[in-house]
């Protein structure tokens, strides 16, 4: 399989993908509108626990008692540490706002990145409350402490305290620990019972969205996962769609002794990690028009009166580094979403990590990496192009066969077979190293799709995000010269029709590539021009050596 049989494998592979994108598209509910109203996200429900499951017996659902608030118009308290700027209502005292300083706004570098917003543009929130009578939840009222609260020099963490209105004898402190260099926050309840009778509450924590994709990611059928996961270790890991959860057909662990909830989106990722092992329920539910929450509920121990008890768990908000997810939480790196092909693009992105720690450029690792793939399958592909050769060598030989027999179908196949036989050339020689190049292929489109460490990262001159397309379309155009140079290398088709067609592929892949990732289109550049000095190499030696045994 030469050159030829490579783009239209590729080609229909792409064009499958984009007939089955665009079937499901036809096939699914219309998205409603994101609600984003002056309400924001008050009208989140408050889970119940499951009647009779062992982690939450006997819970109340939350009475009318508790304060509520608007979250447009509840005061807030802004945090500030190094690596994020968060908006802490007073409603729930939920986090309604994030900003992470580090990564900054796609259509804005400028500006910092939002990963939690108010209804600016998304509606996404994390909540908390306690499940009792009379106990807090996200909609209750809380204390603020006055002025801005910023982490200072030379301090590791910031805790925010947050007093609830003392309720039938029992006071409520939620407390939230800001780390610094991290992205976590530690969220905790105190209860103090003082109360006649024992208080037995549960906890629950909850990451509220609506279901819209933070950024249009698509490209050729190819779209990012948005929505909730969820991990135990019993039954791993577990995407649930959004549709899914409308028509109350999600599938996910509903209860465990360990685990933990997730909201995963392109790049970044927030996560409910309770830290000590125990039973939980994990839910999610549809609470308004284009609005879902998910989250664990978890129980805590009978305080008897005069005592004291506290529960949480850690939040964290921010990018999906792989290096860092799973040594937050087991399994938390999986939600870094690299498709079908995760057994080949992980490995890849291991590859090209370690080359990016030792060069400090993923442009040129990828460079790198390409040219390693290339001397991995370098016999191969030495095969395949030997084969082209001895090919071109024949060609009048072939076109010879075909004004004998053009009009005899079978009998130019026999003889053309006859010749191959002689002499000892395989067409289908290349297959094998065709059919390696595609899943590598794809899987490197997937990697700088869905590696956050690729998101705005540079290479040199024109090119200051591999992750994002070429803004000057030159490496596109490198591409589309770099294929047609393949072309005059490889032989000529018999048929003029397909000769035609075939030196068209440059034009059309060049067009296709426009949109790709530059980093992708990097790729493809290099394997290109070092499959063109393979080639070429080869073709000379051997058309010289069928011209030496010609003169001899």
């Amino acid at each position: 399989m030469d050159q030829r049989r490579l783009i239209l494998v590729l080609v229909f592979l792409l064009s499958t993908v984009m007939l089955w994108n665009a079937w499901l598209q036809h096939n699914q509910p219309a998205p409603t509108a994101p609600a984003q109203t002056a309400t924001g996200v008050e009208g989140a429900a408050v889970p119940t626990p499951t009647p009779g499951a062992p982690a939450v017996t006997g819970a109340a659902i939350p009475g009318a008692a508790a304060a509520v608030a608007p979250a447009s118009v509840a005061p807030r308290v802004t945090v500030r540490t190094d690596l994020m700027v968060a908006e802490v209502s007073a409603q729930g005292g939920d986090i309604v706002r994030l900003e992470l300083i580090e990564h900054k706004a796609s259509a804005d570098e400028t500006k910092n990145f939002v990963l939690f917003d108010d209804g600016a543009k998304h509606v996404y929130a994390a909540q908390t409350g306690l499940i009792g009578e009379g106990l807090p939840t996200h909609k209750t009222v809380f204390e603020l402490p006055a002025g801005e609260q910023v982490l200072k020099d030379g301090e590791d963490s910031l805790t925010l305290r947050l007093e609830a209105p003392e309720q039938n004898g029992v006071k409520v402190t939620k407390l939230m620990t800001f780390q610094r260099g991290n992205y976590t926050v530690d969220v905790k309840y105190e209860i103090s019972n003082a109360s006649g009778s024992p208080v037995a509450p549960h906890a629950y924590f909850q990451l509220t969205r609506d279901g819209q994709a933070a950024e249009s990611v698509e490209a050729f059928g190819v779209t990012t996962f948005t929505g909730p996961a969820f991990y135990t270790e019993a039954d791993k890991f577990q995407k649930v769609q959004f549709e899914e959860i409308a028509e109350g057909k999600a599938k996910f662990a509903k209860k465990a002794g360990d685990g933990w909830v997730a909201m995963v989106q392109h790049y970044f990722v927030s996560a409910w990690l309770p830290q000590e092992a125990g039973d939980r329920e994990f839910f999610a539910q549809k609470v308004g028009p284009d609005l879902y929450s998910s989250g664990v509920i978890l129980p805590v121990a009978a305080i008897p009166p005069g005592q004291s008890g506290a529960v949480g768990a850690r939040l964290y908000a921010g990018p999906q580094e792989q290096d860092k997810l799973e040594d937050i939480a087991p399994g938390l790196d999986l939600v870094v979403d690299y498709g079908w092909l995760t057994v080949i693009a992980a490995p890849l992105f291991w590859v090209l990590s370690w080359i990016h720690n030792v060069v400090g450029n993923w442009g040129w690792a990828i460079i790198i990496v390409t040219v390693l793939i290339k001397l991995l399958f370098f016999p191969l592909s030495a095969a395949s192009y030997k084969s082209m050769a001895k090919m071109r060598v024949l060609g009048p030989r072939m076109q010879r066969i075909k004004e004998l027999y053009g009009s005899d179908k079978a009998k130019m196949q026999q003889e053309m077979m006859e010749m191959y036989r002689k002499e000892k050339i395989n067409p289908l020689g290349g297959c094998l190293p065709i059919l390696v190049q595609i899943p590598v292929f794809i899987s490197l489109y997937w990697v700088l799709l869905g590696s956050v460490e690729m998101r705005h990262a540079p290479w040199l001159g024109w090119i200051q995000d591999l992750s994002a397309k070429d803004p000057y379309f030159i490496l596109p155009v490198i591409m589309g010269v770099s294929m047609l140079v393949q072309m005059k290398l490889n032989p000529t088709p018999p048929d003029p029709i397909q000769a035609k067609v075939m030196m068209a592929m440059p034009v059309i892949f060049t067009f296709m590539f426009l949109w790709f990732p530059s980093g992708l289109v990097l790729y493809w550049v290099v394997n290109n021009i070092l499959s063109i000095a393979q080639q070429w190499q080869i073709t000379r030696m051997i058309e010289r050596g069928k011209s030496g045994a010609q003169a001899a």
